[in-house]
């Protein structure tokens, strides 16, 4: 079985804390992750090392849709997020490891994103342009200073 390992860099115009937030809050994984076409329900998550999640992506066009789930393996609040996950599909088997890293930078935070293991079967390029949408979506959510 061939994997694809993909490598994401982005400059977010807000803090460390933010981000790092926006990757364990399911309100918020709800409204940035999915790519452009797709809608996403959180069935789970417990944003503690070990602590698991569960969420299914689905096309808003066919209705159909794909779960997922995994277990947090590392957690360093404002700078290291470590993750497993499993597809439900047997035709997408093994599991895909996501490291996201986050730095303090004079404008705001450097996001390294690093996904491995992504299933021969997912088109590397679809991986990157999702991956893409769904970080424009988490700029416009984690970028916005809106006042109490």
């Amino acid at each position: 079985m061939t994997t694809n390992t993909l490598r994401f860099h982005r400059v977010l115009r807000a803090p460390p804390a933010r981000i790092y937030r926006a990757f364990l809050d399911a309100d918020a994984i709800a409204k940035w992750l999915p790519p452009n076409g797709f809608t996403c329900k959180v069935h789970q998550l417990d944003a503690q090392v070990g602590g698991s999640h569960r969420m299914t992506f689905t096309n808003f066009s066919s209705g159909n849709g794909h779960s997922f789930g995994g277990t947090y393996q590392e957690l360093v609040p404002g700078e290291r997020i470590r993750y497993n996950d499993r597809f439900d599909d047997s035709n997408l088997p093994g599991e895909m490891t996501t490291t996201i890293t986050l730095r303090a930078v004079s404008c705001g935070t450097e996001l390294q994103v690093v996904q491995e293991g992504v299933p021969e079967a997912i088109p590397a390029e679809q991986c990157y342009l999702g991956w893409q949408e769904s970080l424009v979506l988490l700029g416009k959510l984690v970028e916005a200073d809106i006042p109490d």
